[in-house]
């Protein structure tokens, strides 16, 4: 009798440490049909970019390809779920200006007031959001790709220090600032 035949370096599905990542949101970028020319025809494959974060200041980028759309998009947010940075965020916003680069791609983004809400497009719209960003000024200096501007996007995320880490890091003591006794208050009788 033969015995089934298994995989080696594989773990069973059942094995996979199964985390808790349901609160994460996911956004499809981009999806680009490709077509290769056969004896009988065309035959389609479709790639998809997939951004993915949890509004809390982790994000990740994913990328899939297959014959269907809806295996590509869920290839892509396997490997998005895989590839969560943690970036920082200070009152819905950046703590300072940043620029981005990956290939031809460069995104400017620059820290903005309350209300402002999210002044982007494309690509750099989705990363923020899933970032957890709420009032940001951005613009996309460089190449139009898509897959470049997300990468870039995160790139000048992942630059970003507040100001707590930068001082730790040189080492400097962080002062309060010298609280003012509140004036007292007229009464009219």
């Amino acid at each position: 009798m033969a015995e089934p035949r298994q995989h080696r370096g594989r773990r069973n599905q059942s094995e996979k440490p199964q985390k808790e990542q349901s609160d994460l949101i996911e956004k499809v970028v981009f999806i680009n049909r490709c077509a290769k020319v056969v004896k009988g025809g065309r035959r389609f494959s479709f790639s998809a970019l997939i951004v993915a974060g949890d509004k809390a200041g982790r994000v990740g980028y994913g990328f899939g390809k297959a014959n269907e759309v809806s295996e590509a998009i869920r290839k892509a947010s396997e490997s998005a779920r895989k590839s969560l940075v943690k970036v920082s965020v200070r009152d819905n916003t950046i703590p300072h200006d940043v620029i981005g680069e990956h290939g031809g791609g460069r995104v400017l983004l620059r820290p903005a007031s309350p209300g402002t809400g999210i002044i982007a497009g494309g690509g750099v719209r989705a990363v923020v959001e899933a970032a957890g960003i709420r009032d940001v000024l951005a613009k996309s200096l460089g190449s139009s790709n898509h897959a470049n501007v997300v990468k870039a996007t995160l790139a000048a995320l992942t630059q970003l220090r507040l100001r707590e880490q930068i001082f730790k890091t040189r080492g400097i003591a962080i002062r309060q600032a010298p609280v003012a006794p509140a004036a007292p208050v007229a009464q009219e009788a």
